[in-house]
């Protein structure tokens, strides 16, 4: 309850010069503080938990469904890769945190899943939204109902530790988004 009280007193506070105005962000721009819940159920904030030279902060629909599979997939393959480089890389939906704890477990995604359910994250990046949903799927042998506040469209950003936006992408192809991720911070920084 205490977290649940935090995040949206920070949340409050990291939304308020935005809420006026459909916000989009575009490079150059920076990216104010965010937070959100985690799929170990803490909050992750971006200025305490991405301290490393590149923030990836990719938003897909739904959790364990065809091409965001793909895409966590995609980015838990090239972790080792991404560690080196100096980069963070967090997925953002609104599923719910039980959804991101299957998800997560399910496929052995190694880096933070957000919970975003109001689409309060997605708002500040400008990032559209529709309204949520559900889906049936079996995790451990059992089905499971996993719903989503609401359902954001696939878009990705890369942040430097500036929190400046380097990268935008608002067409993503789920299945070669890391690689591309990779090539722009790799032609960023000459690695």
């Amino acid at each position: 309850m205490k977290n649940l009280l935090k995040l949206t007193i920070i949340l409050a506070i990291s939304i308020s010069s935005f809420a006026q105005n459909k916000i989009e962000l575009n490079l150059g721009d920076s990216v104010p503080e965010f937070s959100g819940l985690s799929d170990n159920g803490e909050i992750w904030n971006s200025t305490n938990n991405a301290k490393t030279s590149f923030l990836v902060v990719y938003f897909y629909p739904a959790a364990m469904t065809g091409g965001c599979t793909k895409q966590a997939c995609a980015y838990r393959d090239e972790k080792a890769t991404f560690d080196k480089m100096g980069v963070t890389v967090i997925g953002v939906s609104g599923d719910e945190i039980e959804n991101l704890k299957h998800f997560k477990e399910s496929y052995q995604l190694n880096f933070p899943l957000l919970s975003d359910a109001k689409g309060t994250i997605a708002k500040i990046f400008g990032v559209p939204t529709k309204a949520g949903g559900s889906i049936t799927r079996e995790f451990n042998g059992e089905n499971f109902l996993l719903k989503r506040g609401v359902t954001a469209s696939r878009w990705t950003f890369v942040l430097d530790k500036n929190k400046k936006i380097i990268y935008k992408n608002a067409n993503v192809n789920a299945a070669e988004d890391s690689k591309k991720v990779k090539e722009v911070i790799k032609n960023y920084t000459n690695y």
